[in-house]
């Protein structure tokens, strides 16, 4: 038996106007999708509990069946293990984005314009963190590139200190907002006014400043946290696990949770990544012995924190049309197979940022074929027309896994 989990991180929406009312999911084209949900059990469950953090950290946890009330110690961490951060069981990590900030002065009174640095490239990325490593890194600080915009600070021994920050504010909560009232305190706010004077003027942005491109131009530090421990996987379930993302966040958890996270060549977490290649690789993950997979994609939360309508509709067809074919031809073979498809949380293009609601998921089964147990076509209002509500989000792997 085989079970794969495909996420489609933040894809769960409100009705837009634009769309005569309709959510994205409505409106998508996902033949491959709706078959399946018209034989399965279609529902919702809540990923994030009540007064916890909005973020993609808790919800894939709780997915994955680790209570985030338990496990959860920070976002940040998470990505620093897949990162190759060697974090101790007294240091904090900072998830440090490069974003583009207004050009007004003085610093205080800037706005939020892009919380991805203007979409800026791993190799540009890479450039940049290294600049500000170099005029800023220190026995205390220490910075290290990840994937795009997505990079971690490192504070040496600074575990006890976590109170003293408050809750540093995620960039996408802000986007197109004055970032006066989310500053981070004093100690950490000179880092950050100082990377802005280092990469305002830095070769890399003047470039993009002459290609018509919004430059990286500033750090902005979120996401704090130390070191957690996870249960293992195969330890929890008996089956041996692997998690496939572009990014740091998803691979960490991976780790952290015993399981194996390979690297996809052209995995970008946008529109353009490598959609046949991440879904090889879970057959090929599949092929070498792994019970379950993780499959996860990045698109649909980017394009709602973008407020990318087209985009998120996009996203969610393009795994339709060039994921679930190849992941279908191998899991057919199978005497029986399970998959869930289900968003993290919603990422509404209204707000541009998460939300807490509950998300529509959707478990077929190989053996469940021609029962007719499900919908026409799932979505968020048919999903919960159902009934059918897991109201712990660890819940949902055991009825997953366990039914």
């Amino acid at each position: 038996m085989k079970y794969v989990v495909l996420l489609y991180d933040g894809m769960a929406d409100c009705p837009v106007a634009e769309l005569n009312n309709k959510t994205p999911m409505e409106t998508a084209r996902k033949p491959l999708f709706d078959a399946m949900g018209r034989d399965a059990e279609v529902g919702m469950a809540r990923t994030i509990p009540a007064g916890m953090p909005l973020g993609s950290d808790v919800a894939n946890l709780s997915v994955l069946g680790y209570d985030p009330a338990r496990y959860y110690t920070g976002r940040s961490p998470i990505e620093a293990v897949s990162i190759g951060v060697p974090v101790g069981p007294g240091d904090l990590t900072m998830r440090c984005n490069l974003v583009t900030l207004s050009d007004n002065a003085p610093f205080e009174s800037k706005t939020m314009l892009d919380y991805s640095g203007g979409e800026i490239s791993t190799p540009e990325a890479a450039q940049l963190i290294a600049a500000v490593q170099e005029a800023l890194g220190s026995d205390e600080f220490t910075f290290y590139a990840g994937v795009q915009y997505r990079h971690c600070l490192l504070w040496k021994n600074a575990a006890a200190r976590i109170n003293e920050l408050g809750t540093l504010t995620p960039p996408h909560d802000i986007l197109d907002r004055p970032i006066a009232n989310h500053l981070p305190p004093p100690m950490l706010l000179e880092i950050v006014k100082e990377s802005h004077t280092i990469l305002d003027r830095h070769s890399i942005n003047i470039a993009r400043r002459a290609a018509g491109k919004r430059p990286a131009n500033s750090i902005w530090l979120w996401g704090e946290g130390t070191k957690p421990a996870l249960p293992d996987f195969y330890g929890l379930h008996g089956l041996k696990g692997s998690i496939i993302s572009a990014v740091d966040l998803l691979k960490g958890i991976g780790i952290l949770a015993g399981m194996r996270a390979p690297h996809v060549v052209g995995a970008t977490g946008w529109l353009d990544t490598d959609y046949e290649g991440k879904a090889r690789c879970a057959v090929e993950e599949l092929r070498s012995g792994c019970d379950f997979v993780y499959l996860h994609f990045e698109a649909t939360d980017e394009a709602g924190h973008r407020g990318d309508l087209a985009g998120k509709i996009r996203g969610i067809e393009l795994i339709d049309e060039r994921v679930l074919p190849t992941l279908l031809g191998y899991l057919e073979q199978e005497d029986d197979y399970a998959l869930m498809i289900l968003p993290d949380h919603p990422t509404p293009l209204c707000v541009k940022t998460h939300t807490g609601g509950m998300v529509p998921y959707m478990i077929f089964r190989k053996s469940w074929r021609g029962s007719g147990r499900g919908v026409d076509s799932v979505s968020e209002a048919t999903a919960a027309a159902t009934g059918n509500v897991v109201e712990y989000g660890p819940d949902l792997i055991a009825k997953f896994i366990h039914p």
